[in-house]
């Protein structure tokens, strides 16, 4: 007697959310669900709406494109309504729409998150998922949540030993009580400085604050974003760098070739349309043309920061090439920018990794992972 055939392992790509990165984690899914390999695995999307609410999304990856800063993907809100159950001994997907009954789609191997920022990004979907023990693509709760508040990813890598930028941060009340004790603190970093919301992404909110007469306006532009703000010396001469950090199936860290961003046209800095958008004038050179000891340096620290942090799976490092030489880190992202054109896959494209093998490496580093504490 024959034995049955197993089943292809389910994936849920989930992606939008109620962070002002929707749009951003909607052309990545498109993406993803492109390149997951239909023979290999069921996909499943799911999208979560602006409101919060979870919906089955269409498998129609064009309405996720990205063609202009006018006319942003987004997650169909009018969708059936899907939930994410736990039961005996695995969590199963259950659709429900309104004069019908619920319809199990079935258990869920892996989960692949493509959320940016707060609401997905930062170790709360990820917290809901170790509940439910369901296994997923990418960092664990705290390094999710170190990844996504800047500020205190900055205490955890200077204390792992790592440079970073001068800073300060300033919340809602301090902001609100003591405007100029704020001031002074910014003033003392001396100018220009950038100013963002610490628990942001995709250069959202984020400005270049020439002198102390626009600071007020760079605050309430983060603080639309953010309560939280983070105030950080300008690197002024420095070329933007970043490192990718994958782990491999046998444990281990790998680092890819760097790559450097190049910002021209209109561009002060890499903001969300030099990003994304590819009419603009952003040039990107992978891999960067960097000595050798730099680039050994680089991928030294990237995992260092990796470790630091407590990451799993994935992870982009991004660094300041000061005129000195002198490496300091900007960021760490848990879940960075995944589209085809996005830094991270080129990088793994330039070490002969391209974007369907990287996506399928993720998946299969998820099923590999245990579900309780790592």
């Amino acid at each position: 007697m024959n034995s049955p055939t197993p089943r292809k392992p389910r994936v849920a790509v989930v992606f939008g959310g109620r962070s002002s990165e929707h749009a951003v984690s909607c052309v990545t899914a498109g993406a993803v669900l492109d390149a997951l390999d239909p023979d290999a695995y069921e996909v499943v999307p799911i999208g979560i709406a602006r409101d919060g609410r979870w919906v089955l999304e269409s498998s129609d990856t064009e309405r996720l494109r990205l063609t202009s800063a006018q006319t942003l993907p987004s997650v169909d809100a009018e969708r059936p309504a899907i939930q994410l159950l736990r039961e005996e001994e695995h969590a199963a997907l259950v659709v429900t729409e309104p004069s019908a009954p619920p319809r199990v789609l079935g258990e869920v191997d892996v989960v692949f998150p493509v959320l940016h920022g707060p609401w997905g990004e930062d170790g709360t979907l990820q917290g809901m998922l170790e509940m439910a023990g369901v296994r997923y693509v990418g960092a664990g709760v705290l390094a999710s949540a170190v990844g996504m508040d800047k500020a205190y990813m900055k205490v955890v890598l200077e204390a792992a030993g790592l440079p970073v930028m001068p800073g300060v941060v300033i919340t809602r009340r301090q902001w609100e009580q003591d405007p100029d004790s704020c001031r002074a603190e910014v003033a003392a970093l001396g100018f220009p400085v950038f100013c963002k919301p610490a628990r942001g992404g995709s250069s959202i909110g984020i400005s270049k604050v020439h002198g102390p007469d626009e600071l007020d306006a760079a605050v309430a532009e983060a603080q639309q974003h953010d309560p939280k703000v983070l105030i950080e010396v300008s690197a002024e001469g420095a070329r933007e760098v970043e490192c990718g950090v994958l782990e491999a199936l046998d444990g281990t860290v790998q680092t890819s070739p760097p790559a450097e961003v190049r910002v021209g046209g209109d561009h002060e800095f890499y903001d969300f349309a030099a990003k994304y958008l590819p009419q603009e004038h952003t040039e990107l050179d992978v891999p960067a043309i960097l000595p050798d000891e730099v680039t050994r340096q680089m991928q030294e620290l990237s995992v260092r920061a990796f470790d630091a942090v407590g990451g799993e799976g994935l992870a982009r490092v991004d660094f300041f090439v000061m005129p000195d030489g002198r490496l300091v880190v900007n960021e760490l992202n848990t879940m960075p920018g995944f589209t085809p054109m996005s830094m991270y896959p080129r990088m793994w494209q330039a070490a002969g990794l391209d974007y369907a093998q990287l996506v399928d490496r993720l998946v299969q580093l998820a099923l590999r992972r245990d579900t309780g504490l790592r």
